[in-house]
């Protein structure tokens, strides 16, 4: 019988596996981060294989079809074609990765508490088929900690022990769907080892696909990075979001107000308002640190006020909306309302913690009668959290758009034309200053 490899045999084939571009890599969850993340592997000429639960997103790349807006189905019908491409919902595949990056949701429950169901199954998955030399790498948001304390005791049920018969770290994804000028390749990737051999080998992996590499001394320093990342922004949305109710009470426009400050060279990074959080990140990472806090017998008083500003935000629009309609003798019920936008951010598909569905919600609890338009989701996801009709995009046609008591621009896509929306709108609620350059019919719009 053959002695076992040691951790330094181990730790060198893996090495040389990923310097030769020789190793698999694993990507496990394919959504708007792992996905991505397969382009950037195999566009440095590595081989990867994808696995998801989701049986349809599996049959749909296994047939070379895309279905995020901007991950062309070319480049993975050439992926395919190629070989070095492969779908999959068999964990027992699992086994033939090298390297395995773990990109599933890490959402919040019902009462905001870090919900790591996904993560926990995920980890149990690789568990029951995890071998010597592979390396492990958590990229889902998470709070410090995660990687040590949840991730790493699962996968030691398999017999193997981290950092000695594999490797583990963690490395935050920093996504921004739809942003050309950042794709996954083009962002410098933080990476922190459960080990000094777990993030040697962790940041060899990355280096090899990402423009710059940023180790760090632990799995909790790089878990923090990507917390304190979103707080940062959470907090500074917060701020001009509480200065735009401000400055409506006082009659002055917020926007102009950005844009007047943000021509100072030092000292000042302009944010802007809106009707709400959306994406996977900034509505949820802050709650996770304030969780954390609580944890630790410590408040987070500046933190909880930001998430509180924000998710009064939905609110706010659709009073808005409902005092706009009692000033042209409209109840809000009954009235017909035309939403446009469902995804978190213009120019994506992304639906995500879109703020959309809240302020669907809320115009629903009021009576009004709803639809929407969005050129990038044709019809209306299921969201766990709120309780939606089925709908279908509706066309934006002059005849469509006069037929509606009022319109809200909710997510500010550049395909839309708006002077023509406010042109054909008998009454238009701007809650992203996208009215902007609009010159005719100005009365028209309220802006919230």
């Amino acid at each position: 019988m053959s002695k076992p490899a040691s951790t330094d045999q181990l730790a060198t084939q893996l090495h040389q596996a990923i310097l030769g571009k020789e190793a698999k890599v694993g990507v496990i969850g394919l959504g708007y981060v792992g996905l991505p993340l397969v382009q950037a592997f195999i566009g440095s000429d590595f081989s990867a294989l994808g696995f998801d639960v989701d049986q349809k997103k599996v049959d749909a790349l296994s047939r070379g079809e895309s279905y995020i807006k901007h991950v062309d189905s070319k480049w993975i019908a050439d992926w395919v074609k190629s070989g070095r491409f492969a779908a999959t919902s068999d964990p027992q595949r699992l086994s033939e990765a090298d390297v395995l990056l773990i990109c599933v949701p890490t959402p919040l429950n019902t009462s905001r508490d870090p919900d790591l169901t996904y993560v926990e199954s995920t980890a149990q998955m690789i568990a029951e088929n995890l071998r010597p030399g592979q390396l492990v790498v958590l990229e889902s948001t998470t709070y410090p900690g995660t990687t040590r304390d949840v991730v790493a005791p699962i996968l030691t049920k398999s017999g193997l022990t981290p950092g000695v018969d594999f490797f583990l770290a963690y490395s935050p994804e920093r996504e921004d769907p739809g942003n050309p000028n950042f794709t996954a390749s083009g962002i410098p990737k933080v990476v922190g080892g459960y080990d000094p051999v777990s993030l040697k080998l962790a940041d060899a992996f990355y280096a090899q696909a990402v423009v710059k590499t940023i180790p760090v001394s632990s799995c909790e320093v790089a878990e923090a990075c990507k917390i304190l990342e979103n707080t940062y922004r959470a907090v500074n949305i917060a701020l001009v979001n509480e200065l735009k109710l401000l400055f409506d009470r006082l009659d002055i426009d917020v926007w102009e107000v950005i844009e007047a400050a943000k021509t100072k060279p030092f000292g000042f990074q302009a944010f802007y308002p809106g009707p709400g959080l959306g994406g996977h990140c900034i509505p949820i990472d802050p709650f996770y640190l304030s969780w954390l806090a609580r944890a630790n017998e410590m408040p987070t008083r500046f933190i909880e006020l930001a998430g509180e500003i924000n998710t009064s935000m939905p609110q706010y629009v659709v009073q808005k909306l409902s005092d706009a309609l009692n000033d042209v003798r409209k109840p809000t019920n009954g009235s017909k309302v035309l939403i446009l936008g469902a995804a978190y951010k213009k120019n994506v598909d992304d639906p995500r913690e879109s703020p959309t569905f809240k302020i669907m919600e809320l115009l629903t609890e009021r009576g009004a009668v709803l639809s929407y338009n969005d050129p990038f989701i044709p019809k209306l996801p299921a969201m766990r959290h709120y309780d939606l009709p089925p709908l279908e995009s509706v066309p934006l046609t002059p005849e469509n758009l006069a037929s509606f008591d009022a319109v809200m621009i909710v997510t500010d896509h550049d395909d839309y034309d708006y002077q023509q929306i406010v042109d054909h709108s008998q009454l238009l609620i701007d809650t992203r200053n996208a009215t902007k350059n609009v010159t005719k019919g100005r009365e028209k719009i309220i802006r919230a």
